[in-house]
């Protein structure tokens, strides 16, 4: 059965190596991009594999409004979302904004999928079998800071905002599949493992010299995803941290439910949920 399936952060790294892959197994994708040229490079692939089974479509994810039209489009456009996969991420070295005012690697790696998944939700429940899967991080160590998640008061600290925002891919990732549980929709998180992308790119040139040589390929890295996203053997699996496609520990504070409760209740009132447009 051809699978309609969304997938952030297609343009390159993992993200464009899972879309070429599920490409070939024959689904329909829709994928969000922001950069223009990178989307350009895209399609000239992917029309080489399947030139009429994906959509692309703009979606800034460090915009909430941006997101919201996003989703609105995808509404208006399919009957229904059968794997949703946030995948796009960044990492700053730098203190940087959103669009929104809001510290930039949290915006993107935690708040845009969280906003995304849930206003897309009514498309899941009309799927068969829906699947969410989060991409994370094993450095997802740490806690949330919810005195100061946004760096203002302390330092700021670029691998404390990414591991901050890994973990939070993995409490929200547990609260969702609490939350739909009874409702036939699957949530997993995922370590893709150590992978040579452009997330990296704000480092300096030795680092990226050295994640360049001892990194695993793009290819590799989208393995976990794929698997999440088609595999039967997990089907019906839900609220697990995977890693080289087999289930695997994350941390205590990740498995920590009322910490994943609290973080759901900040990111509906950083993301204005359920506010609507016009409000």
């Amino acid at each position: 059965m051809i699978k309609n399936i969304l997938l952030t952060g297609a343009t390159s790294g993992i993200g464009k190596a899972a879309a070429k892959k599920l490409l070939q197994e024959g689904h329909f994708l829709i994928l969000p991009y922001r950069n223009e040229e990178k989307a350009t490079a895209l399609k000239k692939e992917l029309e080489a594999i399947a030139p009429e089974r994906f959509d692309l479509q703009f979606c800034d994810l460090a915009s909430f409004e941006s997101i919201r039209a996003f989703a609105a489009y995808v509404k208006n456009t399919y009957p229904h979302i059968d794997v949703l996969i946030n995948n796009a991420g960044v990492w700053n070295q730098r203190f940087r904004e959103s669009k929104d005012g809001i510290e930039l690697t949290f915006a993107v790696n935690h708040l845009a999928p969280f906003l995304l998944t849930n206003l897309l939700l009514d498309l899941l429940r009309k799927a068969e079998r829906a699947r969410v899967v989060n991409v994370s991080s094993d450095l997802h160590q740490g806690t949330i800071d919810f005195d100061d998640i946004e760096f203002r008061k302390k330092e700021y600290n670029g691998i404390a905002a990414y591991r901050q925002s890994k973990l939070a891919n993995i409490l929200f990732t547990k609260e969702l599949a609490r939350r739909l549980q009874d409702e036939g929709i699957t949530a997993n998180a995922l370590m893709p493992g150590f992978i040579a992308t452009n997330i990296f790119q704000d480092l300096n040139f030795f680092a990226r010299l050295m994640i360049k040589i001892m990194a695993k390929s793009p290819e590799k890295g989208a393995e976990t995803i794929v698997y999440l996203a088609l595999s039967p053997e997990v089907e019906g699996i839900t609220g697990k941290y995977f890693k080289d496609k087999k289930e695997a520990i994350s941390s205590r504070q990740s498995q920590n439910i009322e910490l994943a409760k609290r973080l759901w209740a900040v990111s509906e009132q950083m993301t204005g949920l359920h506010v609507s447009v016009s409000e």
